[in-house]
């Protein structure tokens, strides 16, 4: 019964993360009283987790798969970052709103992404491959394509984001990858219930950084949603178009279009709070993109399982 629940939350991922969200500006009051601080304890969690259900096969995948996660990774580290300034100077965002955009784009892939390859029936090794490596790449990833894209815009702390980084997403993932090692009957045990878990989290955090911005994300008005819409979706056309234009099956497709269209968002939002403070208006778009890409993901993954039984 508690597994089949916990299967059920992690189905409607989407729909939680958007009552989530909906409840947190309606009512932003509970979710303000919360501080912003939790918010990298929560995303440590996430982390910890994914640490918990890595092993080395999956890191054997990028020796044993160097091309899949090459193409994955490059595609990651490219048509997200190039896409989120294309799409501020194409719409002529604010530096503020821009920067939000640009750090969401140069975040490694989403914490959630797993999840909905899983339910889209995709390459799943090929979909926790690309996370563990572009996580491992998002230190210097991040904080180099923060510099770049944005550096015309605001003064970027590049050696800050990336100690921030270290420990809310490298430090975590080691530690679950310890816990895995040393306690591997409690790790078989967790593992089951994780989905459900990381879902929960997920939805709290997306609650806190709504919450928090309920104000201007009502005043960013259409525009930002709209701009973080097309960022997400052009992720996720533009990831499954390379997988077709090289041949590669539809679940590794589907993996790839997944990875690359969903962001940690939350570690973009986590960024901004820490690093641009001056810019409070930088954390509406990871704010709406956690919402948002949740929902276009649980969409997807219907939308591809469906491509897969049919062959």
């Amino acid at each position: 019964m508690i597994k089949e629940i916990c299967n059920l939350i992690a189905r409607w991922m989407g729909a939680l993360v958007l009552l989530m969200a909906l409840l947190s500006v309606m009512m932003p009051a509970p979710f303000m009283a919360i501080d912003t601080w939790w918010i990298n304890p929560l995303l440590g969690v996430i982390m910890f987790g994914m640490g918990l259900t890595l092993s080395p096969q999956d890191f054997r995948i990028v020796f044993s798969r160097p091309r899949d996660v090459l193409v994955g990774c490059l595609a990651q580290f490219t048509i997200m970052p190039f896409m989120a300034w294309l799409l501020t100077k194409a719409f002529s965002l604010p530096a503020d709103l821009a920067l939000g955009v640009i750090l969401v784009g140069c975040c490694p892939g989403g914490t959630a992404s797993n999840v909905i390859t899983y339910l889209a029936k995709g390459d799943l090794a090929l979909s926790v491959g690309m996370t563990a490596t572009s996580t491992v790449l998002a230190p210097f990833m991040t904080p180099f394509l923060t510099w770049l894209l944005a550096g015309t815009l605001v003064d970027v702390n590049t050696l800050g984001m990336l100690q921030s980084i270290v420990y809310v997403v490298i430090a975590p993932i080691l530690g679950g990858l310890l816990i895995q090692h040393f306690l591997p009957g409690f790790t078989k045990r967790a593992v089951a219930y994780l989905p459900a878990f990381s879902t929960l989290v997920i939805a709290f955090v997306v609650g806190i950084v709504v919450g928090h911005n309920a104000s201007r994300l009502l005043m960013g008005g259409l525009l930002v949603i709209i701009v973080v819409m097309l960022h997400n979706l052009s992720g996720l056309a533009l990831g499954y178009g390379i997988g077709r234009m090289l041949s590669l099956s539809h679940e590794k497709r589907a993996a790839i279009s997944i990875e690359v269209g969903m962001q940690n968002s939350g570690l973009a939002s986590s960024l901004a709070t820490l690093h641009f403070a001056a810019f409070p208006m930088a954390t509406i778009p990871g704010a709406i993109f956690s919402v948002w890409h949740n929902i276009s993901g649980a969409l997807v993954a219907k939308v591809y399982s469906m491509k897969a039984q049919r062959g």
